[in-house]
């Protein structure tokens, strides 16, 4: 696992913790734009030119800072998706890495502080990925398109459960194996994914499963789990 940190000029910084102790660490939740920073921008260090996803990174790791924590993950720019091998790990690891974060930033890049009802239409509950990130982390906290806190899991949990009709059970962590299967896959409900074989990879932790990832398989996919 990598994770991030800022160095004491402020340039992001990615260490690798593989086989290390890894430290306390927030880590983001959010839908990707046309403008995201990946990995090979942190190592060129043109991250800047990636005014989007900058703008995310420096919102992650100022709220991080706030709550005493230096290190911070971001998937977008923490995983090398060119290295295929890599990629499938991370997949398989995903949902043990946001259950294990110390605090969970929900960035809501389609709600404003007048946000109750774009926050019921925000698209961030239609991707197939924010289903796990809702339900594994134990601190899950929702921030404006402006970086300003709105609640978290616990204080939303009602509307949470209205708009998603996730069990309240599920949202306050209770253990995934009290939930059958088949009600586990419902959750997913009308969620889409770019990528039609993720609709199966972002359930992978939800069903306590793993398996190695193919892309390519399309639809085929699907008849696994």
């Amino acid at each position: 696992m990598r994770l991030l940190h800022l160095d004491d000029l402020g340039r992001p910084v990615l260490t690798d913790f593989r086989g290390k102790p890894i430290p306390p660490y927030a880590i983001l939740s959010h839908r990707w734009s046309d403008s995201e920073m990946l990995i090979e921008h942190i190592w060129n260090g043109n991250y800047k030119e990636r005014e989007q996803g900058y703008r995310k990174l420096k919102f992650c790791a100022e709220q991080a800072a706030q709550d005493g924590l230096p290190y911070f993950w971001i998937d977008s720019c923490c995983i090398n998706r060119w290295d295929k091998n890599e990629l499938s790990n991370a997949i398989n690891s995903m949902f043990h890495w946001y259950q294990n974060a110390t605090r969970c930033y929900v960035f809501l890049s389609d709600v404003s502080l007048d946000w109750e009802t774009l926050f019921r239409k925000s698209k961030w509950f239609t991707r197939g990925w924010t289903l796990q990130e809702l339900i594994a982390p134990v601190s899950v906290e929702f921030f404006s398109c402006e970086g300003q806190p709105l609640g978290d899991k616990a204080s939303l949990e009602q509307l949470l459960h209205d708009i998603t009709d996730i069990p309240l059970a599920a949202l306050r962590n209770c253990p995934l194996d009290q939930f059958s299967i088949s009600e586990r896959k419902k959750w997913i409900g009308n969620r889409k994914t770019t990528e039609e074989e993720d609709i199966v990879y972002c359930l992978l932790g939800i069903l306590g499963v793993s398996m190695p990832t193919t892309y390519g398989e399309g639809a085929k996919i699907l008849l696994v789990i």
